[in-house]
């Protein structure tokens, strides 16, 4: 099987994923234009507009992201994206995520990441998630659904310096 790592049909109550596009920046900048939003993130300048502007062409170029629209209403919420697919280790990251404050604590965050999780586990038996050291949120609700942090190290973001992430570890297994 094929993993496409831009499917356009992931959806479930709470969100829809639609392959991300460039005449999203805009509509998407509305969402990441929030202080807040980004101060545990390893990047906390990401709601500047130039610094978005590098984010956003780092996950056109990427070919696995995902503008996150609310499933009723068509609201946009965030993005993320699958990437670095590797056949021989027959694992996927999924990561670059991000969510409008208003959505945080709805289980919004976590059914996106059980609509991304079971697409994946079809075509593969590992995802990995790298998230920031300080990101203690992200590192929280990822525990909550069964990450396990498995190491650490310098995660280089498309055209930014370095930064120390942990990497987590979910296998289909454990889930089955």
């Amino acid at each position: 099987m094929n993993f496409n790592l831009q499917p356009s049909h992931l959806q479930n109550q709470l969100l829809k994923l639609e392959p991300l596009q460039e005449t999203n920046f805009e509509e998407l900048y509305s969402v990441a234009n929030d202080e807040l939003l980004w101060e545990q993130h390893p990047n906390k300048l990401r709601y500047q507009k130039p610094v978005f502007q590098n984010f956003f062409e780092g996950a056109i170029a990427s070919k696995g992201a995902f503008f996150i629209r609310e499933a009723t209403t068509n609201e946009p919420i965030g993005s993320t994206r699958f990437y670095d697919y590797n056949p021989e280790t027959n694992s996927i990251l999924i990561g670059y995520t991000f969510i409008a404050r208003k959505f945080w604590g709805n289980g919004y965050n976590k059914a996106l990441k059980k609509l991304m999780m079971d697409y994946a586990f079809q075509y593969v038996d590992t995802i990995y998630f790298h998230i920031g050291a300080n990101n203690i949120r992200s590192q929280k609700a990822l525990e909550k659904i069964g990450g396990i942090k498995i190491d650490e190290f310098e995660v280089e973001y498309y055209g930014e310096d370095s930064k120390l992430n942990y990497i987590y570890r979910i296998n289909k297994v454990l889930l089955v």
